[in-house]
C-alpha cells in the first residue's frame, strides 16, 4: 500500500457505547476521565457457588426503552447492546439510512460467546415445562451472526454483511472489514462488537481456561500490569461506529472523529512452537499501512489481559517497537472489564476521544507496572498530550492478534 493510503482512509463519522461504565459515548468517556468503575460484584444471579465473582455488568439498562419490545423478546443481550449501540452512533454521525442506498450500506460486528443467557433460558423452559414452550427463535437468536443481521434489517443496509468471531480481537478485525468494503461499493459501514456472556452458563463456559480473576474486591479484580495480576474481570456490552469513505462524509458536511489508517492481524503459532507470538507484527503491519514509523504513534491502548505471562509478552513486544517505556500506554478496559468481542471497539471509541480532548486517560486499580514491564503505563491521573496517532492492540484467546492505527481528522 502506498503511503498516500491515509488520505483515502475512512473516516468515523458516529459512535454508539453501551458499557457497564456508561450507556453512550460521551457518558462512558466522562466515566473513564473520572475513574468511574463499572467492576463490581456479580447480580445477575447467585454468584456465591462460583469461583469467579466480579463482571463488569450493565446495570439500569431497561432494552425495551431503547428498542421495540417484539424485537427484544427476538434476540439477545448481545444484540441488545449491539442494535443500540448502532442506533446511538448513526443518530451521533447525523446519518438517515433511507437517505444511503440500501446496497451501498454495510455492516460488520463480532461475538464471541453467542446469546448464551437465551439459549440457556430456553433450553431450562424445555427441561421444565416441555418442547411447546421453547420460542422459534431459540434457532437464530443465539447465533454469532444475530446482531449483523438485525442492525442490516432494522436499517435496510443490504451491502456486504458480515460477523467475526476471533474473541477479544473480534471488533478490531470487524473495522478491519468494513475498512475493505468502504474501499469497493460502500459508502458508509457500521461496525464493532458486543458480547453478553454474564449467564452461569456463559460464565461456566469460561472457568476452563484459568484466565477469570477470582478477587473478590472490586477495587483489585483487574489490574494489568501489575505486580499481583491473576486474571481479568469479564464483562459485557460493546460499541458501534460509523465509518464512511471521505467523499461521502464531505458530501454530508460531517465532521470526523478521526481516520482508521492502518489496520492489521496475525495468527500466533500454536504453543510449545518454540517460534514468538506476532502482537508486534500486527502493531507493524498497521503502522506500515498507515505509513507510520514507531515515532509518530502518541499512545497506545494496550489488550492488556490481566494474567502475568500475557501482559509481560505484550509489554515485551512494546519495547522491542517503541523502545523501553517509549511511549504512552494506557487500559481504559480496567474500569470495564474485558467485554471479549465488544472490548476493543470501544478501545477505539476511546481512542478518538482522547485525539479530540488531546488527553490520556489513567489506568485503573494500577498504581504503577511491575518493573519488569517496560513501559510507560499511565496511572493516577489523566496525561495532558496532543495525539495524532494512536495504535490500539487486541488479542483473542487461540491466538488471534489485530491492531489498529487510529489518527486524528
Amino acid at each position: 500500500m502506498s503511503p498516500a493510503a491515509p488520505a483515502t482512509a475512512p473516516v468515523v463519522t458516529g459512535l454508539g457505547v453501551v458499557a457497564p461504565n456508561g450507556v453512550n459515548a460521551e457518558s462512558y468517556w466522562q466515566a473513564v476521565l473520572d475513574g468511574k468503575s463499572g467492576i463490581d460484584l456479580i447480580t445477575r444471579f447467585d454468584s456465591t457457588r462460583y469461583p469467579v465473582r466480579l463482571a463488569g455488568e450493565v446495570t439500569g439498562f431497561v432494552p425495551t426503552e431503547h428498542l421495540p419490545s417484539r424485537l427484544v423478546r427476538q434476540t439477545s443481550a448481545m444484540s441488545h447492546f449491539g442494535l443500540i449501540a448502532a442506533d446511538q452512533a448513526l443518530v451521533d454521525a447525523g446519518v438517515d439510512p433511507a437517505d444511503v442506498p440500501e446496497y451501498e450500506m454495510a455492516v460488520f460486528t463480532a461475538n464471541a460467546t453467542g446469546g448464551a443467557e437465551f439459549g440457556q433460558r430456553e433450553l431450562q423452559n424445555l427441561w421444565s415445562k416441555g418442547p411447546d414452550s421453547v420460542g422459534a427463535y431459540m434457532s437464530v437468536a443465539w447465533f454469532y451472526a444475530a446482531t449483523t443481521g438485525q442492525i442490516s434489517i432494522r436499517h435496510g443496509m443490504r451491502g456486504s454483511c458480515g460477523v467475526v468471531v476471533t474473541e477479544q480481537a473480534g471488533s478490531l478485525d470487524a473495522v478491519g472489514q468494513a475498512r475493505r468494503a468502504l474501499r469497493t461499493r460502500a459508502r458508509l459501514a457500521v461496525a464493532g462488537g458486543s458480547d453478553s456472556s454474564l449467564s452461569p452458563s456463559a460464565l461456566v463456559a469460561q472457568l476452563p481456561a484459568g484466565r477469570l480473576t477470582t478477587a473478590g474486591d472490586p477495587a483489585h479484580g483487574y489490574r494489568p500490569f501489575h505486580p499481583e495480576a491473576d486474571g481479568y474481570v469479564p464483562a459485557e456490552g460493546g460499541a458501534m461506529l460509523v465509518l464512511e469513505t471521505p467523499e461521502a462524509a464531505r458530501e454530508r458536511g460531517a465532521r470526523p472523529y478521526g481516520r482508521i489508517t492502518g489496520y492489521r492481524a496475525t495468527f500466533d503459532p500454536p504453543p510449545g512452537a518454540g517460534r514468538p507470538d506476532n502482537l508486534a507484527a500486527a502493531a507493524l503491519g498497521a503502522l506500515a499501512e498507515a505509513g507510520l514509523d514507531p515515532a509518530d504513534v502518541g499512545l497506545v491502548i494496550a489488550d492488556a489481559g490481566g494474567l502475568p505471562d500475557s501482559d509481560r509478552r505484550e509489554a515485551a513486544a512494546l519495547a522491542r517497537i517503541f523502545g523501553p517505556r517509549g511511549v504512552p500506554v494506557t487500559v481504559p478496559k480496567a474500569l470495564t472489564g474485558r467485554l471479549y468481542a465488544g472490548g476493543p471497539s470501544l478501545d477505539v471509541v476511546a481512542a478518538l476521544l482522547s485525539i479530540r480532548d488531546s488527553v490520556i486517560p489513567p489506568t485503573a486499580g494500577v498504581e504503577e507496572p511491575a518493573p519488569r514491564y517496560e513501559i510507560d503505563l499511565v496511572v493516577g491521573e489523566a496525561r495532558p498530550a496532543s495525539l495524532d496517532h494512536v495504535l490500539v492492540l487486541a488479542r483473542g484467546h487461540g491466538g488471534f492478534n489485530a491492531a489498529v492505527v487510529v489518527s486524528g481528522p
